[in-house]
């Protein structure tokens, strides 16, 4: 027995030793290095280049800002998200201090109310906004003559400033629900008790305490907005914006160059935003302290009074657009044979695929959900968990926070000069399914990236420091310890991976092949044809889908989350 334990030890300590964990650090800096960091070289280089090849400099951003038509995009997205900016954050700020400094009866309801937009494609809050206020919209028609007719001129910035107000709003208010929520109770009491009266407080204590989740949120809100595709293709009609450039010049016109440059224009802002933002945020100091008490909402009849008014006409906005989406994908003829029915749900009316493109989004979606939770996980473990060559971990961190600030579009186009490149071995990938994956979880890497990072901060160090003395292997300890402790973090990256792949347009809008055409290119697809109904449809489609999922997950965890709950309070 003796003669044995040696080899026995040798053979337990494979993967153990700082050679083997080096090993899996290079393996996932050389993965990063590959679906992320070389397309973008790609891209980069291929707007400075002529059609043959040759280096030209910035002769290529030179020709695109000459030509009017062209350049004139640039300002137009700079009107569109600093408007939509401005006005999607501050009306999310009073949402949220609704709900959290108010004790009306329904917060629940008005807080799932306003995250519908998340389930649902950007597309589809233009097609909710024509059949409201479109040339046969109910307010254009007054209801159908029942009362005064409205007419906001959907078509062109007013169309797309209100869906991008749609699309941004629950970012803005989820952000802002947290910091209210981090509230420290003392800071009011001591208001009061100098004689601060509610404005002064509000101004004084307030406002200061959520200055970080306001910066987050304007930068938020402009980053999306800045590079949203969906919303200007449905409702933007000739006012051209770069999200919807960059797909006439690479589609339409086959002018790759030219699309590469309108992507490097689209990166700089969201990237500068980007940069801006963690320095301001890296600030922060700790709200909530050991002495910190919650904040205790006091009763206020007119104070709920005007909460419920406030949440109801935005809550009521938001239901409203998703009613008319739906009824729309029900009425025979709108708005002329109002009989119900299901006819345009049979998509093979339209395009010939029936039900394809859901069930095509929905098996990318559980793909980009298995594996993305995956590789996102175990990149943080090794990033957080594993302590040799630090350099190569914090290059592999900055390299996962490069998606946070880049477009999904510039991603897609990225990815076709990178892997239709002649020569390269991964050039079996494209048109595959397993392009779409990969875009799609490139694409959201950063949050789940995030979300996981801050849930293995939360476990204490010795759990690898004793697996280590005790010449157990990392991936044991990740499998056997950290996994099992990390549940909940983890479903939530699956749950996010999930409804984002399903409703994401402008990743994958350059890489699908026909045979593997998602729902969301469909409604593209339906809405450039004139087919706004069944787009509506295919739209319904996806919201169902995605509350059907996200109603499963709470259902299937909750004894989860309760026992894992249990043993935090423990």
């Amino acid at each position: 027995m003796r003669a044995l334990a040696p080899r026995w030890r040798k053979r337990r300590s494979w993967g153990a030793g700082e050679g083997g964990q080096a090993a899996f650090i290079a393996l996932m800096l050389l993965i990063l290095l590959i679906v992320m960091a070389a397309p973008l070289y790609m891209l980069f280089r291929q707007a400075f280049q002529s059609r043959d090849g040759a280096y030209v400099g910035l002769d290529n951003f030179l020709q695109y800002f000459e030509t009017p038509v062209w350049s004139g995009a640039i300002g137009h997205t700079l009107f569109i998200s600093l408007s939509t900016t401005a006005i999607s954050a501050v009306l999310a700020f009073f949402y949220a201090y609704a709900l959290a400094r108010t004790d009306m009866k329904g917060r629940r309801l008005y807080k799932s109310v306003v995250l519908l937009p998340l389930f649902a494609p950007t597309m589809m809050h233009g097609i909710g906004l024509i059949y409201l206020f479109g040339k046969q919209g109910l307010a254009t028609q007054g209801l159908f003559g029942l009362l005064p007719s409205i007419d906001i001129e959907l078509y062109g910035p007013t169309g797309i400033i209100l869906s991008e107000i749609i699309y941004t709003f629950p970012q803005a208010f989820l952000i802002f629900s947290i910091a209210l929520a981090m509230t420290d109770f003392r800071l009011y009491e001591a208001a009061e008790s100098m004689g601060a009266g509610k404005a002064r407080t509000f101004v004084t204590v307030t406002l200061p305490s959520v200055k970080y989740a306001a910066i987050s949120a304007l930068f938020v809100c402009f980053t999306l907005s800045f590079t949203d595709f969906g919303a200007p293709a449905v409702v933007g009609g000739q006012y051209s914006v770069l999200a919807t450039d960059i797909y006439k010049k690479v589609i339409g016109q086959q002018n790759m160059r030219m699309g590469a440059v309108i992507g490097i224009l689209l990166t700089l802002p969201a990237l500068l935003a980007f940069v801006v933002d963690r320095m301001v945020t890296s600030k922060q100091q700790a709200v909530l302290t050991a002495k910190s008490t919650p904040y205790q909402v006091s009763p206020g009849r007119w104070r709920n009074a005007i909460g419920h008014m406030y949440c109801l006409l935005i809550g009521g906005s938001i239901v409203l657009l998703t009613a008319v989406v739906v009824l729309a994908s029900l009425v025979k003829v709108w708005p002329y044979n109002l009989t119900l029915g299901w006819s345009h749900y049979d998509f093979s009316n339209v395009a010939g695929e029936g039900l394809a493109p859901i069930w095509n989004s929905i098996r990318i979606s559980l793909f980009t959900a298995a594996g993305g939770t995956a590789m996102t996980f175990l990149f943080v473990y090794l990033i957080e968990k594993i302590r040799v060559w630090p350099a190569l971990r914090q290059a592999s961190y900055f390299i996962s926070m490069l998606p946070l600030a880049l477009p999904g579009l510039v991603i897609g186009l990225s990815y076709i000069f990178f892997f239709n490149a002649p020569g390269n071995p991964l050039h079996f990938l494209y048109g595959s399914m397993a392009i779409l994956v990969l875009v799609n979880i490139v694409h959201f890497y950063a949050v789940p990236f995030l979300t996981a990072s801050t849930a293995l901060k939360k476990l204490d160090k010795e759990f690898e420091l004793v697996s280590e003395s005790m010449n157990v292997p990392f991936y044991k300890t990740l499998f056997r310890v950290t996994i099992p402790m990390s549940l909940p973090a983890i479903m939530e990256m699956a749950m996010y991976y999930f409804v984002n792949s399903m409703v994401t347009v402008s990743a994958v809008i350059f890489l699908y092949a026909p045979d593997l055409k998602p729902a969301a290119i469909a409604i593209v697809n339906m809405d450039d044809a004139g087919d706004i109904a069944p787009a509506a449809a295919m739209s319904v489609l996806i919201v169902a889908v995605n509350v059907a999922v996200r109603l499963l997950y709470e259902a299937g965890t909750f004894r989860l989350r309760r026992r894992m709950e249990a043993w935090q309070r423990k």
